[in-house]
């Protein structure tokens, strides 16, 4: 049995408690709130995941670095992730993100984050096609683990193993990160798409366009371009923009339909949209999907004004 910790306790941190109780690890879960940690602590229940209890073997902890634990995994909303992963004291333990978005003013992805502040430890990105209140209930689903290092893949993969989530290796974890950061962009726009009334045909084509500039990102900065058609790519697009539990998804029909968004968490890909943007701007990437999207959300243009710039992009071969 591993010890486990895992930094965060929103919905998705709570999850991954719970999927690592199930399979057999002793789990410890640190939660950025004071009050909150109290809460859980004393309810046995997250108010992101009503009605799921948590185990009193869950140890709810009050120092994130969690020295007991074998492995830490990060499930912190992206634009918290540099600072709490800089409390955490570097002991050589494996550290794994389960964070999707990139860094508002760096662009950076969470791997290159804690490159930067533990250049030292080892590090890892799961990823994929999970919502947590599905996770949460042990429902069936597969996410993917990425490492450059086989040898800590491998290790990973063994240490995270468990019952009703199928774990795949990936040797790319570049291009796991960007299709997790460009998907949930991808999802206001899906549901912006289908608050305004513009039918599934409309949705399916921007999704399948979206893929198309994923992808191109993804080889753009370096990954591998058959990483976009994984479960971290294809599976989590598919997922985020057709799933109404999706922040990102609802963000965007709120948007679609002339409402102010009132979304409870973190629609991650609000901030991502403008650092992605200008991050394949730096690599001369062609991403007008995502950009549509940080025009709007910045107030730079309409939804209309934004969907008829689409269409009238200049003809080309698929």
């Amino acid at each position: 049995m591993n010890s486990i910790g895992i930094v965060g306790a929103g919905a998705w941190g709570t999850a991954l408690a719970l999927f690592a109780h199930r399979a057999g690890h002793a789990v410890q879960l640190w939660a950025r709130d004071p009050e909150r940690r109290l809460e859980i602590a004393a309810r046995r229940e997250n108010r992101r995941l009503p009605g799921v209890e948590l185990p009193k073997d869950i140890e709810l902890a009050e120092d994130p670095s969690m020295p007991a634990a074998a492995l830490l995994l990060l499930a912190v909303p992206m634009q918290h992730f540099r600072a709490i992963a800089g409390t955490i004291l570097p002991t050589g333990r494996p550290l794994v993100a389960a964070a999707k978005g990139m860094e508002v003013g760096t662009g950076l992805l969470p791997l290159e984050i804690l490159a930067e502040l533990h250049p030292d430890t080892p590090a890892a990105v799961l990823a994929g096609p999970n919502f947590a209140a599905e996770i949460a209930a042990g429902l069936p689903a597969a996410a993917v683990l990425a490492a450059a290092d086989c040898a800590l893949r491998q290790m990973l993969l063994g240490a995270l193993a468990g019952p009703g989530l199928r774990l795949y290796g990936n040797a790319d974890p570049l291009g796991v990160q960007v299709g997790g950061a460009a998907k949930n962009v991808i999802a206001i726009a899906a549901g912006a798409v289908i608050g305004a009334g513009w039918g599934e045909n409309a949705r399916a084509a921007l999704v399948t366009r979206g893929l198309a500039e994923l992808s191109r990102l993804v080889e753009a900065l370096g990954g591998r371009r058959e990483t976009s058609f994984g479960l971290s790519g294809l599976g989590d697009l598919v997922l985020t923009c057709t799933g109404r539990a999706s922040r990102n998804f609802r963000y965007g029909l709120a948007l679609g339909r002339g409402e102010a968004p009132c979304v409870e968490g973190v629609a991650e890909g609000v901030a991502t949209a403008p650092a992605l943007v200008a991050r394949a701007a730096s690599s001369s990437c062609e991403v007008p999907v995502a950009a549509a999207v940080a025009r709007l959300l910045a107030g730079e243009m309409t939804l209309r004004a934004a969907m008829a710039e689409l269409l009238a992009r200049p003809r080309r071969d698929e």
